[in-house]
């Protein structure tokens, strides 16, 4: 789909528009489906066609997915240019820290309150937290709120200055492991062995502070999409996106296998017992 204006490459109509107030702070989430719920934070340059379509996938398997507006122009493909000057923006707000020494990004809080307002709205045993890119980080953050029991980590590329280092304060990294300890909860995170930005070090760095409920997932580089948009080709430069822009839509495809395996373990932690997720083709 297109808008008039040629920039919008998806009119996300399926989806309804929310403007979601947690503590005074506005922002737009768009949310479809039904059952429990599960926030799904965009990738750098913001909400494109590949992350609504993995938004579309999740809602077919029988969740509420909802995806916050928080950077980038939604539902644009993402073009190198518009793309870096999102990056830049994004690097210098005071929402995000996106280099070392920077702590845990303050968007989180803002985020774990959505947690609590969907889970309250949809019920079941708890939240799911998909992050991607800029935002793979958060996903683990977020289970400082109790409500968030299904972290899925993908490509986590902060900080960008150091590749064994993790976006989050020493105080809350402390916090989130004791929580994750404590209730059982279980990690899951992919890469590929060859990108860039998520490097093997940072892998160890999540497995050092989370021992076994870290399940890192690493992917051969070569499966990844060899046609992602312009910005993933000419700025991001090497495999990055597991399930979003590096995705092959191709039955057994490594890639969608992957796919398939976060579908599953949100099924198996947020799903009511007895009833049984599927995703609809």
């Amino acid at each position: 789909m297109s808008a008039a204006n040629g920039r919008l490459d998806d009119a996300i109509t399926d989806f309804s528009r929310r403007q979601v107030d947690v503590d005074g702070t506005v922002k737009t989430v768009y949310v479809a489906g039904a059952g429990p719920a599960v926030v799904l934070m965009p990738e750098m340059p913001g909400i494109s066609p590949d992350v609504l379509r993995l938004a579309r996938w999740v809602r077919d398997a029988g969740f509420t997915v909802h995806v916050p507006s928080l950077f980038g122009i939604d539902g644009a493909r993402p073009t190198a240019e518009s793309g870096t000057e999102v990056v830049r923006r994004a690097c210098v707000s005071a929402e995000f820290r996106a280099f070392a020494g920077g702590g845990t990004s303050p968007v989180t809080t803002w985020l774990r309150g959505l947690a609590r307002r969907a889970h309250a709205e949809c019920g079941g045993p708890g939240v799911g937290a998909i992050g991607l890119c800029f935002t793979g980080n958060f996903a683990l953050t977020m289970a400082l709120e109790p409500a968030v029991i299904a972290p899925v980590v993908n490509h986590p590329s902060l900080p960008l200055d150091d590749p064994a280092g993790l976006e989050i304060s020493d105080e809350d990294a402390r916090a989130v492991r004791d929580r994750i300890a404590r209730d059982g909860l279980k990690v899951l995170a992919y890469r590929f062995d060859n990108d860039r930005w998520c490097t093997g070090q940072r892998f160890a760095a999540y497995r050092k502070l989370l021992g076994d409920a870290f399940d890192g997932r690493v992917l051969a580089g070569s499966s990844a999409s060899t046609n992602p948009p312009p910005f993933f080709a000419e700025v991001v430069e090497s495999p990055h996106s597991v399930v979003t822009a590096h995705l092959v839509d191709e039955e057994g495809h490594p890639t969608l296998r992957a796919r398939d395996e976060i579908l599953a373990f949100l099924a198996e932690r947020l799903t009511p017992a007895g009833h049984s997720t599927t995703l609809q083709t």
